[in-house]
């Protein structure tokens, strides 16, 4: 069993940046690919990047270039760096630990957290 609660949502300007984070209990974080999807209001679930257990990274176009994920296994966090981002870009941003690397199915991942907003000011 893992347990993922994110932070570090809030409004931010386009342009600027902001970096999320997810904390995942338990000693098998590691065990687990890492991922942040994103749903706004009246769209489905969106995959926006994957972590694997030792570091490689997968992103969707939409954010690549732009967005960075990264996982520190010693703290059992994921962490998703959003730079200039852009209005379309506001959301609820989930993390997700699940088995399969790279994966942007949202189906096959496991564990869920509870969300964080994040806003984007043009």
């Amino acid at each position: 069993q893992v347990q993922l609660v994110e932070s570090g949502g809030g409004l931010v300007q386009a342009g600027g940046s902001l970096r999320l984070s997810c904390a995942a209990s338990g000693r098998t974080f590691s065990s687990y690919a890492m991922g942040w999807f994103r749903q706004a209001p009246g769209k489905e679930r969106e995959f926006v990047a994957a972590v694997s257990r030792t570091g490689s990274t997968y992103y969707a176009v939409s954010v690549k270039g732009r967005f960075t994920i990264s996982r520190d296994n010693a703290k059992n966090t994921v962490y998703l760096q959003m730079n200039s981002p852009k209005p379309e870009d506001t959301a609820v941003y989930y993390c997700a630990a699940g088995i399969f690397f790279p994966n942007a199915n949202h189906q096959q991942y496991d564990y869920w957290g509870q969300g964080t907003q994040v806003t984007v000011s043009s």
